[in-house]
């Protein structure tokens, strides 16, 4: 024992010199102090499994084998993401020895009895893995931790194995030393080792090592920004491969001398783009369009630009689009590219007072047969009339056009309405088959509801047998 608590003050010694040059990069780890060992979840006594192993836990003075010196030393290595293995050896002196026996004097009233066997020593071995919940719960000072392992114990005359489930948490002073209180239920499981589980109880300092300097560029590692590769020490060991004074890590052009306004990249052209991203390095231009110049200001670049001194639109390559009636509207959205007109039409002239007057004589040229919907026999001047209109309408390329059939008030209102109606319809056909745009007409009828005239007389009733056209969706709105 003598010799055991000599190593670990000498241990203590070695780790207190070093380890300030240590923190919780060293993979290695050492802890010694005191441990206490509880035998009373061996006894038995209770009225259930949990009553039985796992009551009165904190029964120090009574139950608790504690050594008054140094009595377990433990290593272990951190294997990543919050886990380190490690083994684990204690000593300990049985003087407080828990067994159930409500038949001996001085039991309590569970009927266990404290005895001291003597001259019972206790000895332990113990492999631990354990996961530390400090960078979960991102602290640096307190580490709560959970371990599970096995063992073997010596107990006396007996030895058995153990499974080591356990909890703990350590006080960080510095980044390296800490004070680490831990507990573990050890669990007898050794066919013959009787009922030997026990709890034990641990409370010591924890030293971590190990630091090294990976890229041997004489900063350690916990120091090194850059601890995989080679640096200086200005720039916390991280490298400046053109020096240029910004170290490559933050470097967007790490091989090439470069302006720290540019994050170390260059600017051949000097308007402040960096040529990596200036899409034309060697000639100066605007930061909207990569770097590239636009030289008629029509936002886009001259690179990309058919017509690069003359403003023009993106769709049309940067170059004006054509207006052959020099109208103001471009020929792509002219309905009449070759004749005049106002933006507010397309581009197509408006429908004169005079093109609606000459449609409303022409339309009432047009005969039919007595009570049909069929051009009067033999008559030359309605098929001229329909040529007339077509010319008309053909000036007039997005104008709309209501065709109108009327009747006079003889025969039934069913008759007329119908018979309204077919000539309308005639009319516009004849037209259709003349050129005339399909899209640009409708028909209607109303039989002899719209009256011009008296149907009292023979003149009346003939005025109000007519078709009319109406220019319909423009500033001149009416009938013809």
């Amino acid at each position: 024992m003598k010799h055991l608590n000599k190593l670990l003050v000498a241990v203590m010694m070695v780790m207190g010199l070093t380890s300030h040059a240590q923190d919780s990069n060293n993979p290695w780890a050492i802890s010694f102090g005191v441990n206490a060992v509880d035998t009373r979840t061996s006894s038995g006594s209770g009225s259930g499994f949990f009553d039985q192993h796992f009551s009165q836990p904190f029964a120090v003075k009574d139950n608790w084998n504690i050594l008054p010196s140094l009595s377990y030393i433990g290593v272990s290595k951190y294997v990543g993401s919050g886990f380190s293995v490690g083994l684990q050896g204690s000593v300990n002196k049985i003087d407080k020895l828990v067994t159930f026996d409500p038949t001996a004097p001085g039991h309590d009233s569970r009927g266990n009895v404290v005895t001291n066997p003597g001259d019972l020593m206790y000895y332990g071995i113990d492999a631990v893995i354990k996961y530390s919940f400090k960078d979960l719960i991102k602290s640096k000072v307190i580490d709560p931790s959970l371990t599970v392992g096995g063992g073997y114990t010596f107990f006396g005359d007996e030895s058995f194995g153990t499974v080591n489930p356990g909890a703990g948490i350590t006080f960080w002073f510095t980044d390296a030393i800490g004070l680490e209180l831990a507990t573990k239920y050890k669990w007898a499981v050794a066919d013959g080792a009787g009922d030997r589980s026990v709890f034990q109880h641990t409370a010591g300092l924890v030293f971590k090592f190990g630091g090294k300097d990976t890229d041997g560029d004489g900063i350690y590692d916990k120091d090194d920004a850059c601890p995989d590769v080679a640096g200086l020490k200005q720039f916390n060991g991280c490298p400046d491969t053109d020096g240029d004074g910004i170290v490559d890590a933050s470097d967007a052009c790490p091989d090439v001398f470069g302006l720290a306004a540019l994050n170390g990249c260059p600017d051949t052209d000097g308007d402040g783009i960096a040529d990596k991203d200036d899409a034309c390095p060697d000639v100066a231009g605007l930061a909207a369009l990569k770097g590239c110049p636009d030289t008629d200001g029509d936002g886009i670049a001259d690179k990309d630009d058919k017509c690069p001194t003359v403003a023009g639109p993106r769709e049309n390559g940067g170059c004006p689009f054509l207006d052959a009636d020099k109208d103001g509207v471009a020929d792509k959205d002219d309905d009449c590219p070759t004749v005049y007109g106002p933006a507010s039409n397309r581009g197509c002239p408006e429908v004169t007072s005079e093109a609606l007057e000459d449609l409303k004589v022409q339309a009432r040229a047009v005969y039919f047969n007595s009570g049909k919907a069929t051009f009067k026999t033999g008559d030359k001047e309605t098929p001229a009339r329909l040529d007339a209109i077509k010319e008309i309408l053909k000036n007039y390329p997005n104008a709309k056009f209501s065709i109108e059939g009327h009747t006079d008030s003889t025969g039934s209102d069913k008759i007329n309405q119908k018979l309204s109606e077919e000539r309308a319809a005639a009319v516009m056909n004849a037209l259709i088959e003349r050129g005339v745009n399909p899209e640009n007409l409708e028909s209607k009828g109303f039989g002899a509801s719209q009256p011009v005239a008296s149907n009292k007389t023979a003149a009346g009733k003939a005025q109000n047998r007519r078709t009319e056209i109406r220019h319909i969706g423009s500033k001149y709105q009416g009938k013809i």
